[in-house]
């Protein structure tokens, strides 16, 4: 059983081995933050280390967050690692519900705020570039949406909603996305912001689907 658990950008991971305390260390890229978790919860390891950039990103974060919720996990150590070896710290124990909620926050000053945001009745599913995606609010300016697609900010979308008259075809884009690792399996929640949408349209589809 490692000791320790690593992970870090490709580019980052020498470094990091070079270090001590790391060189035994079970390492992952960034990239396969799915496989470190299931070697995390299969091995308990006594320390996980995250370096300091990748714990700041969404997918950091979510990572943090469901090492967090398992109380199988309760006894690891989470540490926040420097590729220059200067800069340790415990991860506190809030702190990854605070790193998503910043990445978010930060994110999600655009346009898609220019217009009340309604939240919408449960398993209402739209089409982001023909593939589904859950709808979660909706205004006449932007929506947000959870999607088991890849989502990334600036991406320009085709977004159909589906009204009982017809289809409400928006052209959009991703003004913000987080990547998240639910049990259910990894997700990107994101807010998507019109471009050309009919406010008349979208008003109604929101007072046929809103929560009352």
């Amino acid at each position: 059983m490692p000791d320790t658990v690593i992970v870090a950008a490709p580019e980052y991971l020498p470094a990091l081995q070079e270090q001590d305390d790391f060189g035994d260390a079970l390492a992952f890229t960034d990239a396969d933050a799915l496989k470190a978790l299931e070697a995390i919860t299969r091995e308990r390891p006594k320390v996980i280390a995250l370096e300091k950039q990748f714990s700041t990103t969404s997918r950091g974060a979510a990572l943090i967050k469901r090492i967090k919720a398992d109380p199988k996990l309760r006894k690891c150590e989470i540490r926040i690692v420097s590729r220059e070896g200067d800069d340790d710290e415990i991860q506190p124990p809030d702190s990854a519900s605070q790193a998503i909620g910043t990445a978010v926050g930060k994110l999600d000053q655009r346009g898609t705020r220019r217009a009340p945001r309604v939240k919408i009745v449960d398993g209402v599913e739209v089409l982001i570039d023909g593939s589904p995606a859950t709808l979660i609010d909706l205004s006449v300016a932007g929506a947000q949406v959870i999607s088991p697609t890849i989502l990334r900010p600036n991406q320009r979308v085709r977004m159909i909603l589906p009204d009982e008259e017809r289809p409400i075809r928006c052209v959009a884009g991703v003004a913000w996305a987080a990547f998240e690792m639910p049990k259910t399996g990894p997700r990107y929640r994101a807010g998507i912001e019109f471009f050309d949408a009919e406010s008349g349209n979208l008003d109604r589809f929101i007072e046929q689907n809103r929560i009352p």
